[in-house]
């Protein structure tokens, strides 16, 4: 999972993010480079991997 250091939110490949375009199961490395938090609109950049 990886976390937004922005806003807390956390992205989960499990669930992925359909209202962003990114299907269930889809790892955080093969999101697109132009997809942002869909919280606070920061880009993949301001994410960390947290366990």
């Amino acid at each position: 999972m990886y976390k937004c250091l922005a806003c807390g939110y956390i992205y989960n490949p499990q669930e992925g993010d359909p209202d962003g375009g990114i299907a269930p199961g889809t790892k955080f490395e093969d999101i697109p480079d132009d997809w942002v938090c869909p919280i606070c609109g920061v880009g993949k950049d301001m994410f960390e991997k947290v366990d």
